[in-house]
């Protein structure tokens, strides 16, 4: 009988192409997992970034606008508009408290000082309800403030930034931005909220803002943590370290931020190890 069998030659040729496939489709496979690790990662550093600075900005929508500020790892503090250094991993504001406003069917402070009803001692605000108010406070902050720690923003008046929001220490005096109130006797009046001192020879307009927080977004380059801290009050000599806290998103690489009269504009840019120095960054302007 005959036998058919491969020939030498063929032997070749066949472990030839073997050889070649093998190497391409080796190197196929290692480029479609390069790619498929690269979109994954490129994904994740995406929806990361854009919820941490949305998180941000939905916060710094509602700032009392004159109050933010760069804050400095030696302490040093700078109004945020006109700030353009790069050394500032901090930035701070005192928000108005805008779930009190909305309310459930009514605002629960109106936002309205009854000038011809007040007094040295008491502030009238028309339709607004101190103790709604206070179980609100409390909810939000899980037990950590009520209405008696918040205070109370004239709208068109003027201060030092670094005093008048208390960045340098508790207001000790109802004479500059702020003014810390308790809740008075009837639900709609404010009384002070510094011992000893009332509203005699203060500014009193008629619309205000209430805040009962600040906020402050802190950037640690050690361990590459965005961490944003609430529920502490500045003018009463709290800094963001009394208050609660939360990580925004780690291995962020750099936290900038810059402000152009009343706009503040946000950049967040967060690297991976797993793609040498690859970086995203993602940004906002909030007006």
């Amino acid at each position: 009988m005959r036998k058919s069998a491969f020939t030498l030659l063929e032997l070749i040729f066949v472990i030839v192409i073997i050889g070649i496939l093998s190497k391409f489709g080796i190197e196929l496979l290692f480029q479609a997992y390069k790619n498929f690790i690269f979109s994954s990662v490129n994904n994740t550093l995406h929806s990361n970034s854009a919820a941490a600075v949305e998180t941000i900005a939905s916060r710094l929508q509602y700032r009392i606008k004159d109050s933010v500020i760069a804050r400095e790892d030696d302490g040093d503090i700078f109004a945020l508009s006109g700030y353009t250094d790069d050394n500032a991993m901090i930035l701070e504001w005192t928000g108005s408290d805008i779930d009190g406003f909305r309310g459930d069917s009514l605002p629960l402070w109106s936002g309205i000082i009854d000038i011809n009803l007040s007094s040295a001692t008491t502030l009238v605000s028309p339709e607004t309800n101190t103790t709604e108010l206070n179980t609100l406070i409390d909810a939000l902050s899980n037990g950590g403030s009520g209405i008696d720690d918040a205070a109370i923003y004239f709208v068109g008046s003027d201060s030092d930034i670094e005093t008048g929001y208390g960045w340098n220490g508790a207001i000790a005096t109802q004479n500059f931005a702020l003014h810390p109130i308790n809740a008075g006797t009837n639900i709609n009046e404010f009384v002070t909220g510094i011992t000893g001192v009332d509203f005699n020879g203060t500014n009193i307009y008629e619309q205000y803002q209430l805040a009962w927080t600040a906020y402050a977004v802190v950037h640690t380059p050690a361990d590459g943590n965005l961490t944003l801290y609430y529920d502490y009050q500045p003018w009463k000599g709290e800094s963001y370290n009394n208050g609660q806290h939360v990580v925004l998103m780690e291995n962020v690489d750099t936290f900038r931020f810059r402000a152009v009269g009343s706009i503040v504009k946000i950049q967040v840019c967060v690297k991976t190890d797993l793609m040498g120095d690859y970086s995203l960054c993602k940004e906002k302007t909030i007006f």
